[in-house]
């Protein structure tokens, strides 16, 4: 098993949201991942949880994980959960996962846990 967590100031994709709105969104985050992230707030959420899944994966964001290859889906009581890629879960092989995400005073943070 394995942990990752991420912690991100939310002001500071606020800043880029505003700068890049669509074309940021679209570097990090699949287009239902776009839908459900309205809020500032949900989507440096999305982008601390998929720093926190590449860490827990032990890769980090780069050539063996895209933002990408990660995607992040609310079930219907609104607990996150991700699935990789079909290449990236090949190299991955993750067996069970849980994620954890949470935005206050200013801040987003997610962490994830995995096992192999």
């Amino acid at each position: 098993m394995k942990i990752g967590t991420d912690i991100i100031l939310i002001e500071r994709i606020e800043k880029l949201v505003k700068k890049y709105d669509t074309q940021f969104k679209q570097r990090f985050l699949s287009a239902k991942e776009i839908e459900m992230a309205r809020k500032t707030e949900s989507i440096a959420g999305l982008w601390a949880a998929k720093e926190a899944i590449a860490k827990a994966l032990g890769c980090g964001i780069g050539a063996e994980l895209s933002f990408l290859d990660i995607v992040i889906t609310k079930d219907r009581k609104g607990a996150p959960s991700f699935t990789l890629s079909q290449e990236a879960q090949k190299i991955h092989q993750i067996k069970d996962s849980s994620l954890s995400i949470s935005h206050d005073g200013g801040f987003a943070i997610a962490i994830a846990v995995i096992t192999h």
